[in-house]
């Protein structure tokens, strides 16, 4: 593929009319990326139980995810980057067939160790390998998706189309576990919705590759960070900041792709934002990390494994669902900023933790994972936009990538550290997660932008 399309100026003062995205284009684009949240969120729903069958402690079924977690942190801003200069189509097809291949040979090799052709640790390291292509080349999808849309959607349009992408996460968070205990098969059992998930991802592969036409930018990528789906009346500042800069600067909306300056971590505009999104995303992994064990003991499902799907799943998808409210209802209708948003979300959260830490059925259980999750739904997109509101217009491609692995690196210890010290005694572990929450509250009260001045950068 060629880098530029000959037909395009690489340098110019204007920027290049976007072409329409079809809505058959758009609906494809929105079930790459819900394949792959359906898809987590509903091994998520089953993984407990298949460790609980394969008789192994709960803290190695978390750090067989340690490995994947900590590929998507290094490689997720690589991809973002090539998305940029090698077409953004190319890149969401890697991300779908590191999803497949991880899913199918993920859902292999648990058949086998359930099956007892291999012991449990050896079924983990092979587990563990297969789901590192997920984290190794999944994570080319979301900054793909992100950067075509942007690219191919007008200005006025654009905020709308962004938040519509970022909602197929959402979605798909609410779909995966609800379909879980659905998935699973006399056949193949608990990993049933390994197999569903990877067939899926092959249709939605093989409709990108006929339906979605080759891109080749001639700029740089443009839009909110997916992960923030803050609606126009939520934050109205982002467009109003990137027609100001486009004003200022001239040939921001121009630049080639050569010219995209190379965006740091250690950049003190993005400092205050990053440890908040690094501690409150500990803080969530944990949570998520520990609640599918810790329903399995308080209902008194360690004996019954499978039994354990349907509750384990029904409650994922009531947080999944609390975190929609917040992110499509609460936010726009509050109008929150992004200090507001991630300090009272981390707030809110710390109360759902509490809340369900000393429940003892599975109605209190779910009402407060809803409401920690809501908490959660409210920090996560605060967290995202004030770091995209704190750059450029040129470096929204690469803040996409940035907070990707931020959100990555969170995965990498977070769920086997809290699993670990909830198998100790389960009130260190909610003690831990407070802990965190509280210093996200602290650091974001004295370090985060007020809102009133992210507002005003126009």
């Amino acid at each position: 593929m060629a880098d530029s399309d000959p037909a395009l100026p690489t340098h110019s003062t204007i920027e290049p009319p976007a072409q329409p995205i079809s809505r058959g284009r758009m609906v494809l684009l929105f079930l790459v990326m819900l394949v792959t949240a359906a898809g987590n969120t509903a091994m998520q729903s089953v993984m407990p139980s298949v460790g609980t069958a394969l008789g192994v402690a709960d803290v190695w079924i978390s750090i067989a995810y340690t490995w994947s977690a900590l590929l998507w942190v290094i490689f997720a801003p690589i991809w973002a980057r090539r998305s940029d200069r090698r077409g953004r189509k190319a890149m969401m097809a890697i991300g779908l067939l590191g999803f497949i291949a991880s899913f199918a040979l993920c859902g292999l090799v648990l058949m086998f160790g359930l099956w007892g052709a291999m012991s449990a640790a050896t079924t983990l390291i092979f587990f563990a390998a297969a789901r590192s292509l997920y984290g190794g080349f999944g994570s080319a999808a979301p900054p793909a998706v992100q950067a075509y849309v942007a690219s191919r959607t007008p200005r006025a349009e654009r905020t709308q189309a962004m938040a519509l992408i970022a909602s197929s996460f959402g979605l798909g968070t609410v779909i995966g576990p609800a379909l879980a205990p659905l998935l699973i098969f006399p056949a193949t059992g608990l990993v049933g919705p390994f197999f569903a998930f990877a067939l899926v991802g092959v249709a939605v592969l093989v409709a990108l590759r006929l339906r979605l036409p080759d891109d080749t930018p001639s700029y740089a990528a443009r839009g909110q960070v997916i992960a923030a789906p803050f609606s126009a009346n939520s934050n109205p500042s982002v467009a109003r900041e990137e027609d100001g800069e486009e004003r200022a600067h001239g040939v921001a909306a121009a630049t080639g792709p050569e010219d995209i300056p190379d965006l740091s971590w250690r950049d003190r505009r993005l400092r205050p934002w990053l440890v908040a999104g690094l501690l409150g995303g500990h803080a969530q992994a944990a949570t998520l990390g520990i609640i599918g064990f810790f329903i399995l003991d308080r209902l008194g499902l360690r004996d019954d494994p499978a039994g354990g799907t349907g509750p384990i799943g029904l409650i994922l998808m009531c947080g999944a669902i609390a975190t929609l409210l917040a992110q499509w209802g609460l936010i726009p209708m509050l109008k929150l900023g992004p200090r507001a948003s991630t300090l009272w979300g981390m707030a809110l959260a710390m109360v759902g933790v509490l809340v369900f830490s000393v429940a003892q059925n599975l109605h209190t259980i779910a009402l407060g994972f809803a409401v920690a999750s809501m908490g959660f739904g409210l920090y996560r997109p605060g967290f995202t936009a004030g770091a995209s509101l704190a750059v450029t217009r040129a470096e929204q491609g690469q803040i996409g990538g940035i907070v990707a692995s931020v959100n990555g690196a969170a995965y990498i210890v977070a769920p086997a550290a809290g699993v670990w010290l909830y198998g100790h005694h389960q009130w260190i572990g909610f003690a831990a997660i407070c802990v965190l929450g509280a210093a996200v509250f602290v650091v974001g009260w004295r370090s985060l932008q007020a809102d009133e001045t992210l507002e005003a950068r126009d």
